[in-house]
């Protein structure tokens, strides 16, 4: 089925039509969503973002009086900036695991902090430096990415995938 023709079942038959769409560019968004996305997200968060992309095509093409001439190119579009933003979203609430938290781990048991120590090793640079920095220093974020001469978001990014990395390596040595 051509792009005219889904577009004309969308607006005729919503449902079908968006059926349609979905069976038809699945694979093309979901790429587009994979690369922008994978490094930040889950495979779940990357799912729903390619169920958003289809929602915000449907309610464009029911809401809207602009003419669009290709579902493929409007889907692109869509994907591309709906990606920024959950980038972005991502990008700003890392998972983050509190000095507190880390506090209780060190200092009750040599052994423990024995294997927190050779975890945080096992992360290499520049992640264990930021994590001996942020949580046994004390440091703020924007002071580590000051030193260590690095955008803010991208030490953001890499204290959350290095606390996943932390996880698995304490669950993995358990």
């Amino acid at each position: 089925m051509n792009d005219k023709e889904l577009l004309m079942l969308l607006k005729s038959d919503p449902e079908r039509g968006l059926a349609l769409t979905v069976g038809q560019y699945s694979a093309f968004v979901y790429k587009i969503a994979h690369a922008k996305l994978s490094d930040i997200c889950t495979r779940e968060d990357i799912e729903e973002a390619v169920s958003d992309i289809f929602y915000i095509l449907f309610t464009n093409v029911q809401s809207s009086n602009i003419e669009i001439q290709s579902v493929r190119a409007m889907l692109s579009v869509i994907a591309k900036r709906h990606c920024i933003n959950v980038f972005h979203k991502h990008s700003r609430l890392p998972e983050t695991v509190g000095f507190d938290e880390l506090e209780n781990f060190i200092g009750e048991d040599k052994d423990t902090d024995t294997e927190l120590i050779s975890a945080i090793k096992q992360l290499g640079e520049p992640d264990s430096s930021i994590f001996v920095r942020k949580y046994y220093l004390g440091q703020k974020n924007t002071d580590i990415a000051k030193e260590l001469g690095m955008n803010i978001n991208t030490l953001n990014t890499r204290l959350s995938r290095g606390l996943r990395k932390l996880r698995i390596i304490l669950e993995e040595g358990l």
